[in-house]
C-alpha cells in the first residue's frame, strides 16, 4: 500500500517525534515544524545522529534495536505522530543491541529485513503503528522542503537533456519492482549507471571515474542525473534527497544537470544548492510526478 495523503488532510499533533539518523535533513524538518509552532522531539539514533546539531533541541539518545526503550520515551513525551528522517546504513542483525520490546517484535523485524530498504522501513513503521503511533512523511510535516516543479537554476535542459531525462524515467520505472535505487545517469541516450547500495554519491563517483578512464566518450556538460521515488513506494520513507553535495558530485561527473520529481523529492538546503548549481553551470529541474 502506498501512503501519500496530502498534508492538508492530516492534523499534526504537537509534539512530533523525529526518529533521527544522520545528515542535515532531520534539523531542517525540525526548523520547519518550529516555524509552524509544532514542537519537535528528537529520538536520536546513537552513533548516527549529529550530537552537536541535536543539542539545541529536546532530545533523547536511543541505540538501534532498543524498540522497547524508544516506545517508552515516545509515550513519556506524548509523541503520537512520528517521522523517520535522516540517513541510515542498514545494520547487520548481529550489530543490534536488543531489548525486550525488540525481542517481542523480532518475527516482524526479521520479515522486514528480507527485502529492499522500502520494504524494511515500511515493515518497521507497521510495528510502531500497531503500538498506537502514527507514521507521517515529509509531505505531512515539512512540505516546504519538497522540490517544486520547473527549473530552479539559470541553466535549463536542452533537447538532448530532455531526451536523457525521458530515458532515465523509463529506466527507474522498470527497476522499481526490484527496490534497488532511486537514481540513474543517462548520457546521450546511454544508461551509464544506476544507483545501488552506495547511494547517489557513489553513482556519481563511478561516472566521474569512468570519464577519467575514457570509458565515457561524451563531451563534458552532457548527461543527466535523474532521481525519482520507486513506483508504489511508501512515500513516508526514504524519499530521494537533493542538496549541495549532490551538485558538487554531478559537476565532478561533468553532467549537464539534474532532474528530480517535484513534490516527491526533498531539497535539504535549497539556497546553497541553487547557488552551487549556478556556479557550476548545471540545471536543476523539477519533473511532473
Amino acid at each position: 500500500m502506498t501512503h501519500q495523503g496530502p498534508a492538508q488532510d492530516r492534523v499534526i499533533a504537537s509534539p512530533v517525534g523525529l526518529i533521527a539518523g544522520g545528515g542535515v535533513l532531520p534539523f531542517a524538518v525540525a526548523d520547519s515544524l518550529l516555524a509552524r509552532n509544532i514542537t519537535p522531539v528528537f529520538f536520536a539514533l546513537k552513533g548516527i545522529c549529529d550530537p552537536v546539531a541535536v543539542a539545541r533541541f529536546q532530545h533523547h539518545w536511543v541505540p538501534i534495536g532498543q524498540l522497547g526503550r524508544l516506545t517508552k520515551l515516545m509515550r513519556s513525551e506524548n509523541c503520537r505522530d512520528l517521522v523517520f528522517i535522516g540517513t541510515l546504513v542498514r545494520p547487520a542483525l548481529s550489530e543490534i543491541r536488543l531489548d525486550w520490546g525488540t525481542l517481542r517484535a523480532m518475527r516482524h523485524i526479521l520479515s522486514s529485513f528480507r527485502g529492499g530498504d522500502d520494504h524494511l522501513l515500511t515493515g518497521i513503521g507497521r510495528i510502531f503503528e500497531q503500538d498506537g503511533f502514527r507514521l507521517l512523511g515529509i509531505k505531512d510535516v515539512a512540505p516546504d522542503l519538497l522540490m517544486p516543479s520547473g527549473s530552479l537554476t539559470r541553466a535549463v535542459p536542452d533537447t538532448n537533456a530532455e531526451a536523457d531525462i525521458a530515458k532515465g524515467r523509463e529506466v527507474l520505472r522498470a527497476l522499481s519492482p526490484f527496490d534497488i535505487g532511486q537514481a540513474t545517469v543517462v548520457i546521450d541516450g546511454h544508461v551509464v549507471g544506476v544507483e545501488d547500495i552506495e547511494g547517489t554519491d557513489g553513482l556519481l563517483a563511478r561516472v566521474a571515474h569512468l570519464r577519467e578512464q575514457g570509458r565515457i566518450r561524451a563531451k563534458p556538460g552532457r548527461g543527466v542525473l535523474v532521481k525519482a521515488p520507486k513506483s508504489g513506494q511508501d512515500l513516508r520513507f526514504d524519499l530521494p534527497t537533493l542538496g549541495p553535495r549532490t551538485i558538487e558530485r554531478a559537476a565532478a561527473a561533468q553532467l549537464a544537470g539534474i532532474a528530480i520529481v517535484a513534490g516527491n523529492t526533498i531539497v535539504a538546503e535549497p539556497q546553497l544548492m541553487i547557488e552551487a548549481a549556478d556556479t557550476a553551470g548545471l540545471f536543476v529541474t523539477g519533473l511532473p510526478a
